[in-house]
């Protein structure tokens, strides 16, 4: 596992005016990023887009964290975290499945079959949710 530490975050090539708040976070028209020390430049990368936005909602997560230990049958004594893993609990493929079921139910949402897949975390399955409420409210 490697670690980065930085001493400085240089943003170049932002148009004027480019910064737009939105709910879920900011969205800017940075094309190159870079981040490292005075001396030396540890990490270059472009992008057409930056968007930083925050994380769900903690009572969003417990709902997540509540629903997962139902359907995975653990005691009420087993600590999860947001980061815990469905894989790491015993989940399989089916198991991820009903779970995403039961979310969907739980805060009147649906979940394409493209975005599922790319839940494997307590914390992916809340950020998701929080996603597909505000477009919800939104198309309202």
């Amino acid at each position: 596992m490697a670690a980065v530490s930085a001493a400085f975050v240089r943003f170049a090539s932002l148009k004027p005016g480019s910064w737009s708040n939105q709910t879920n976070g900011v969205t800017s028209g940075v094309k190159f990023v870079t981040i490292g020390t005075s001396k030396l430049s540890l990490l270059s990368l472009r992008y057409s887009r930056f968007r930083v936005h925050c994380a769900a909602k903690p009572e969003t997560v417990n709902k997540v964290i509540d629903i997962v230990k139902k359907q995975l049958a653990l005691s009420d004594d087993t600590s999860l975290t947001p980061e815990s893993k469905f894989s790491s609990l015993g989940a399989d493929s089916l198991d991820t499945v009903e779970i995403v079921m039961c979310l969907e139910e739980e805060f009147d949402i649906s979940v394409d079959e493209d975005n599922s897949q790319n839940i494997t975390t307590v914390q992916d399955a809340a950020d998701l949710i929080e996603k597909l409420v505000l477009q919800k409210a939104e198309a309202a």
